[in-house]
Formats: C-alpha cells, structure tokens, sequence
C-alpha cells in the first residue's frame, strides 16, 4: 500500500461520514487517532478506562463493561464501520517463573480485550460490512527478553485475527498492524523495573503508527498485515523469513548490552547476566 500522509487522507476524506471506534482511546495512540478520525469526517468514539470527552469508560478485561460501552458507542453512533483496537499493556516478567497476575492482566487485556470488543460489536459491523484494525508489535515476532507476557499475548492476538479473518472475512476485513518500539507509557512498567527497551532497539514515533492504521482504514483493499515504517517491515519479514538469523542478531545484541551494564541494577535480569556471563566463560575456555 503506498505511503501517504495524514495530508493525503484528508483529501481524500476517506472517512467522511464513517462510523468509527477506538479502544485505548486516551492513550497516545488513540487519542491521535481519535482525533484525526474526527478530522477526517468520521463520526468516531473511543473506549478507555479513562473516560474524556468522546471517550467512554470501559475495562476491556470486564465483559459486562465492554458490552454496555460497546452498546452505548454504537447507539450514539448509529452503527459502526470501522473498529480501531489500540488497548494494551506491558509488563515486564521473566518467562522462567511461573505466570503470576501481570501475565494473566496482559492474557486479559491485550488478547481477550481485543476479542471481547471485537464480539459485542461484529453484529453492527457485519451489518454494514465493516474493518476490524489490531494494533499487535514487531515483538510477536521479533523476541527480545522480559516480555514474555507481552509477547506471547500480542502473538495470540495476530492468531485471533487470523482466524477471525477466516470465519467471517467474506464480511469483514481484518489488519493487523505490527508498531515498533514507540516511547510511550506503555513502557513505563518495564522502566519501573530496569530493563526497558530505551535504545535496545530503534524507535518508531507515535504518528507512524496512526498514520498505518489510517491508511487501513481508508484503503479500498485493506492491507492483511502491515508494519509502522520501512524498517519495521523489513524485520517483520526477516522474522517470518529468517528466524533463526534474527534469533542470533538479537541474542548478539542483548549480550552486548549486558556487558555494558545497562541491566546491571535490574533484578529481573539478575539470572540472564549470570547465563550470559557463565556462556562467555565457556565460550573462551
């Protein structure tokens, strides 16, 4: 799909008169998009648990909350063609102890919040034909240690739109978008922890991905899977291509960062120093 700018979108207004809801919409990715979607002509509403204007209070994690806001949104919309899922977490954990309550608050938010949205509101999209658009991440595919529960949830989720594109794609459309590593406050618990991703790997800005996700929502052939920026596409691709060289890369690229001390202070990365200083003894004997 050719890059266009916010610009071209708007016009194009491509979303004129379209009805639109963004979930995480107080967060920086929703709440951009929910702006320009308003900019663009779109009747658009976001779901959030923090409620603003325009922004419905909703726990995706609580299935009783997400039926009634979902309802609610559509009501005031007077249906629904388009369905943004931005909400999402992450934890940092380590994937060699068992699966505590940070995982199972990823599992519910990042995976089960997506299809629990999804759900309440495929009747009024099937209706009107509509596009479903998951934000997953270049980290379902690109691997990089302590974000397992991330990981693991993001990478259920490009399941669950897989196959929510086989049961009703001949209905429906289903993009999922692969963002990179954006400095947003979704970071913030693996920086309370010491091993945030900061410099680790290159950075993507906010509106890369809101520009993605409305070009797929303006596309007269949605996109499948499509990533944030050129590089990210040629990762996803080496991810799928290559594995096992990108395994390497990044393992290569972990062990120098440990040797510079960047996790030195990090207690959840404590046992993986302590394997990576133990491999290089041996390596050299």
């Amino acid at each position: 799909m050719p890059r266009e700018t916010v610009r071209d979108l708007i016009a194009r207004s491509a979303l004129a008169n379209r009805k639109v809801l963004v979930t995480g919409a107080s967060g920086a990715f929703g709440s951009q998009t929910l702006r320009l979607a308003r900019e663009l002509g779109a009747s658009a509403l976001g779901l959030d648990r923090k409620p603003a204007d325009g922004v419905i209070a909703c726990d995706v994690s609580d299935g009783e909350q997400v039926r009634a806001a979902v309802g609610e949104a559509i009501e005031q919309l007077g249906g629904l063609d388009i369905l943004i899922h931005f909400a999402g977490i992450g934890p940092a954990v380590d994937v060699g102890q068992p699966p505590g309550a940070d995982v199972s608050e990823a599992l519910e938010v990042n995976l089960l919040g997506t299809w629990r949205v999804t759900a309440a509101a495929l009747p009024a999209l099937l209706e009107r034909r509509g596009r479903v658009i998951i934000t997953a991440s270049l980290l379902a595919s690109v691997t990089l240690p302590f974000t397992g529960a991330y990981t693991v949830s993001k990478r259920a989720l490009t399941g669950y739109a897989d196959v929510l594109r086989a049961e009703y794609g001949s209905h429906l459309s289903v993009t999922t978008v692969y963002p990179g590593y954006v400095d947003t406050p979704i970071h913030e618990r693996s920086r309370a922890v010491g091993v945030s991703l900061d410099g680790l790997v290159p950075a993507e800005r906010v509106r890369d991905t809101v520009t993605t996700v409305l070009r797929a929502a303006t596309a007269a052939r949605p996109p499948r899977d499509v990533a944030s920026t050129r590089l990210g596409s040629a990762a996803l691709r080496l991810a799928r291509h290559a594995p096992a060289v990108l395994d390497r890369a990044l393992a290569a690229r972990m062990g120098a960062t440990m040797r510079r001390g960047t996790y030195a202070g990090a207690e959840l990365a404590a046992g993986l120093r302590t394997r990576l200083n133990s491999q290089g003894k041996e390596t050299r004997a």
